[in-house]
């Protein structure tokens, strides 16, 4: 069973927390073009872009300015991102041997970077699915991906064995690929974390990140493989909900309050 998480916004520098490994993203050199290209951008062009306020936009241009140099050091992905998600899974306390095994079954989204396995050497970003650049044909990052991870994605995906998908990642990610091809060729699970509030269900995004976040680590710390064992997943009120669930969605529901 392989995972899809989406990338965070929210992205960290530098570390506490040392690996001894680290791998090459399968699609760097699309990034560094991409990055190349955002570097051409001004502080207010990055603004508008990337729908930033002008402090994020000044840290941003100078991500993008820098991008390219030799000392500018890089983390794995894993670690680089420090959204709700991430911070759910808390990696720090992972064995090297979950970490090999999160290597094989975990992909994350990225707009720089397409898709990344969690130990690739990134460097810190900031992009928006709907930017288009001018020296990629004016094609938005969904755009400019589709035709590029659809394929590989599908093939990731049957790699695992059981062609399961387990999707944790946001709709929008859904657009970095021709969605209706990868429902169509692997067996797509995907659970929703709602909160019963007044007699009725809500989506609630902070629960809603808590709970991807938690279930990746679920899911990897103890290998499962057999999406029935997804079943058994609960996390501080949070339960599988069986007669709101059906094979491909799986919903989960916090007790009333």
């Amino acid at each position: 069973m392989l995972l899809l998480l989406s990338c965070a916004k929210t992205m960290s520098e530098r570390s506490n927390i040392v690996l001894s490994t680290g791998t090459t993203p399968q699609f760097g050199d699309e990034a560094s073009q991409i990055a190349f290209e955002m570097s051409q951008l001004s502080v207010n062009e990055l603004e508008q872009a990337l729908r930033i306020n002008a402090k994020l936009a000044v840290q941003n241009y100078h991500r993008f300015q820098e991008f390219h140099a030799d000392d500018k050091k890089a983390l794995q992905a894993l670690m680089a991102y420090t959204g709700m998600v991430f911070k759910r899974i808390n990696p720090g306390d992972f064995t090297q041997e979950e970490l090999l095994y999160a290597q094989d079954h975990l992909r994350l989204t990225s707009f720089c970077y397409g898709l990344l396995r969690p130990l690739d050497f990134i460097k810190p970003y900031r992009m928006e699915g709907n930017v288009k650049l001018p020296g990629l044909g004016d094609l938005s990052m969904f755009e400019y991906w589709r035709p590029r991870l659809t394929d590989i994605f599908i093939e990731t995906i049957k790699k695992q064995g059981s062609g399961i998908l387990l999707n944790l990642a946001s709709d929008e990610m859904k657009q970095l690929f021709d969605w209706n091809k990868v429902v169509h060729s692997v067996e797509v699970i995907t659970p929703d974390f709602k909160v019963w509030k007044n007699g009725k269900l809500n989506t609630i995004v902070i629960y809603t990140k808590m709970m991807r976040g938690e279930m990746t680590r679920f899911v990897l710390k103890n290998k499962i493989e057999n999406p029935e064992e997804l079943k058994q997943f609960s996390w501080e009120g949070f339960e599988y909900n069986e007669p709101l669930s059906n094979e491909r969605n799986l919903l989960f529901t916090s007790a009333p309050f």
